[in-house]
């Protein structure tokens, strides 16, 4: 029997992510510390994949329940990250949780306009990263060029640069341009990826960030770029849709116990503290 075949009748079941270390402290519920440790992770994973800003970008979830949500201290690096030294912040961006740090007021403007606007959005990333800052200031935004891109097209949106995000009445326009897709492209910002599950969020990110660094590494390279027809073009974004949507045979966000079994490989567990 070849690999190949072999692999489709038996196909070997990833491990299961380790579950939680310890419960959770007194009076914080298990489904609120687990959302800590989830979180907690993506930064530590951002750190490892190069997607950081020093501590200037930042994620976010929606504490199961309530209408308050996480996010970083604004003081700290991703890679010091843990679950206990997120903040909580309510729809007002007033800190609930004790901590030595502030919050960002640009984080809270973009976190909260994604999770007041849906009970669906509970995860939210923000990067300034190089590759998708660079195509975030391109006119033509993500260029129809590559496969990678084609397959991502159905699920972006632009949302155009206003300034520094500190203004509460960006938050409408934020939502509007959002509408139902789930990648934002922050024309001369950054990116933006919103998700029901981390894993969601995470890997639209990890996905609008390589065919990023794709574009601006073809670009760099001076030839000219291979044209794709406008009709191969509509089915290989029509395929993204299907591909990467609810039930799609590489749904998105189903890699998240992989990649905390790497990021354990890597950079081990202290993010569970």
């Amino acid at each position: 029997m070849a690999l190949d075949e072999a692999l489709v009748r038996s196909p070997r079941k990833p491990r299961a992510a380790r579950r939680l270390a310890a419960p959770p402290p007194a009076g914080m519920s298990p489904e609120e510390w687990q959302t800590r440790v989830d979180l907690a992770a993506a930064y530590r994973l951002a750190a490892l994949y190069g997607w950081t800003d020093l501590n200037n970008t930042h994620f976010s979830a929606r504490i199961p329940g309530t209408d308050h949500f996480l996010l970083n201290p604004f003081g700290m690096l991703f890679d010091e990250i843990t679950a206990s030294s997120l903040i909580t912040l309510d729809k007002d961006g007033n800190i609930l949780s004790a901590s030595d740090y502030p919050s960002n007021p640009a984080g809270f403007v973009i976190h909260s306009a994604i999770h007041m606007s849906s009970p669906d959005l509970n995860w939210v990333i923000h990067t300034h990263s190089r590759f998708g800052t660079a195509v975030a200031t391109q006119r033509q935004g993500l260029l129809p060029v590559t496969q990678k891109a084609l397959t991502l097209m159905g699920w972006i949106a632009y949302h155009d640069f206003e300034g520094a995000a500190f203004d509460v009445d960006e938050r409408p326009r934020i939502v509007r341009d959002l509408g139902d897709k789930r990648i934002v492209i922050l024309r001369n910002h950054g990116l933006m990826t919103v998700g029901k599950t981390i894993g969601e969020a995470f890997v639209w990110m990890y996905r609008i960030e390589t065919a990023c660094r794709i574009q601006i590494d073809a670009l760099s390279g001076g030839s000219e770029l291979n044209p794709i027809s406008e009709a191969t073009r509509t089915r290989t974004i029509e395929q993204g849709v299907k591909m990467y949507g609810p039930g799609g045979f590489i749904e998105t966000g189903k890699e998240w116990p992989a990649l905390l079994r790497q990021l354990e490989r890597l950079d081990g567990t202290s993010y569970r503290r």
